[in-house]
This record gives structure tokens, sequence and C-alpha cells, in this order.
């Protein structure tokens, strides 16, 4: 009689290789958002409150919400010069990872 297990995991080389892309888009995460917050040379200050990053901006007009959609933001709020991106709990994290490309 054979068993089958009740829970079935890939093999690791696949798990360790689905981590590494996942690892990989998320260090690219960071410049992705400072490129669609306008650059280095747009951010006055930036930090990380929960699950936003709050942005004050040279130019709020200059922000491309759609590429910091694609690069995972849940929302985008524009007030002016200040702006709120919606990233989710890793928000501290990405903030300083901005604060260590600027």
């Amino acid at each position: 009689m054979l068993r089958t297990p009740l829970r079935c995991q890939p093999p690791l080389r696949e798990r360790v290789q689905t981590r590494q892309r996942e690892a990989t888009v998320a260090d690219e995460r960071p410049a992705k958002i400072l490129a669609a917050l306008g650059g280095a040379g747009n951010i006055i200050d930036i930090e990380g409150c929960i699950t936003r990053l709050r942005c004050e901006l040279e130019d709020g007009s200059v922000v491309d919400e759609a590429a910091l959609k694609q690069a995972g933001a849940h929302g985008v709020m524009k007030m002016g010069s200040v702006v709120q991106v919606v990233v989710g709990p890793e928000a501290d994290t990405i903030a300083e990872d901005i604060q260590d490309l600027l």
C-alpha cells in the first residue's frame, strides 16, 4: 500500500529559487519607488509609518503613480508636495533602504 503525504512541498531547489526571486524583487523595490517619486533630488524627507511611506518632495507633480503601483504600492495619496505611498508592513524597511540610496 502506498502512502500519500498530506502536504507535498516542492523540491528544495525550487523553494530556494523562489526565495531568491522574491528577494531580488524586494531588493529592486526601493530603487523603483525612488525613481517613481522623481529621483533622489526630488526627496526632501522620507519616513516609514506603519504601512505607508510619508514623503515630502520638492515637486509633487513629477510623481509617477503608475510606476509606484508597478513597484508594489497598494495606493498613492498626493497632497501638494506631500505624498503617501501605501506599501504594507515593510514600509519602515523600504524607507531605510531609500534613505541609504539618497
